[in-house]
């Protein structure tokens, strides 16, 4: 038994100490394992962390993509296959200096209108005299023969043109320029004119069937600056003139103000297209059968002021489809004296007549 303590308690110590020395030894060899798990766990989190955010966006930019795509696609449906001239001017940046032009225009004719303009130089050819009438006589390029015609009948040519003027009538072809300028149209009328001397040449005009209604405006506006009279007359030529006729017509209206004269008449306002006289613009006469009041085209005449009124208004003054129609409209509203006279309508009759049909 004696023998036997020892032995256990022995046991016991050495179990205790080497029980002891096992979990200290165990302690000693864990700790470095514990401290290496942190930093693996701090790194995979940061990887999640990273991950996801990546994901994130990613995903943004997917739906950002998605947004444009939709929107691309919606313009692309409503965005014209051919740009127009409006389309075109703002891509330009051409849209601010087109309304700069139109308030400067604007601003011209009030300038005008108020008379700062009265002394402006004259073009070629313009004189400071004053005239009874200046006579516009509308031409256009294959009228030559008939040009020709009324150089040897009614209308003095050479000095006998010269002649007339110091007695107060100056007479002129009026014509456009081509629409293609400088082509052998123009070049024509040029020659014409060095050897005759006897046309008013428009140059802001194209000469065109479908630009004749606008040939009056020019040539008003063009007449009272180069030309200070008392009437402005417009005849066409297809018809004969009664000079001497004309000319004491005028003489018994001068210092007449607001004097609109010629044959004056309605007419019926042709709406089918295709048909002669046909006017865009019907629908805008009254009953849509007749024209106002106006002076027939073969021949009219203005009085100076109204003359004037067109020059100084030609930009803003709305164009039918006809120029006697136009004028009409113009005449409408101002204080302008309709004057109705039967030698004025032309006819094949000679008698009591100014003009008479070519």
């Amino acid at each position: 038994m004696d023998s036997s303590l020892p032995l256990t308690t022995a046991a016991k110590a050495e179990r205790r100490g080497g029980g002891g020395g096992r979990s200290s030894s165990y302690y000693n060899s864990q700790s470095p394992s514990s401290s290496a798990i942190k930093p693996s766990l701090l790194l995979a989190f940061l990887s999640c962390f990273a991950w996801l955010y990546v994901a994130g966006r990613l995903w943004q930019d997917a739906e950002n993509r998605t947004v444009l795509v939709n929107l691309l696609k919606k313009n692309l449906n409503q965005r014209p296959k051919v740009l127009t001239v409006e389309d075109k001017l703002v891509v330009l940046g051409c849209k601010d200096l087109e309304k700069r032009i139109s308030e400067v225009e604007m601003d011209l004719t009030l300038a005008k209108s108020q008379g700062y303009l009265r002394n402006q130089p004259k073009e070629n050819g313009a004189t400071e005299r004053k005239f009874l009438a200046v006579i516009g006589v509308y031409t256009g390029f294959g009228s030559r023969l008939r040009r020709n015609t009324f150089r040897g009948s009614w209308m003095p040519k050479g000095d006998a043109l010269r002649k007339l003027e110091e007695k107060g009538i100056v007479i002129r072809f009026v014509i456009g320029r081509s629409p293609n300028r400088g082509d052998s149209l123009d070049r024509n009328i040029d020659d014409e004119n060095r050897k005759t001397k006897d046309f008013l040449i428009l140059e802001g005009h194209e000469e065109a069937q479908e630009e004749l209604s606008k040939k009056a405006k020019y040539f008003f506006s063009t007449a009272v600056q180069n030309w200070d009279a008392e009437f402005y007359v417009k005849v066409d030529d297809n018809i004969d003139l009664d000079l001497d006729g004309l000319i004491g017509l005028l003489e018994s209206r001068r210092d007449q103000q607001n004097a609109y004269i010629g044959c004056m008449k309605s007419g019926e306002v042709i709406s089918e297209e295709g048909k002669q006289w046909y006017e865009p613009d019907w629908w805008k006469f009254g009953d849509k059968k007749t024209y106002f009041r106006h002076a027939s085209s073969s021949l009219f005449i203005l009085s100076k002021n109204l003359a004037e009124y067109i020059f100084v208004n030609s930009v803003s003054l709305k164009s039918y489809a006809h120029d006697d129609t136009s004028v009409g409209s113009w005449m409408m509203g101002l204080q302008s004296t309709y004057i109705d006279d039967n030698r004025l309508c032309c006819s094949t009759s000679r008698q009591d007549k100014v003009c008479f049909l070519a």
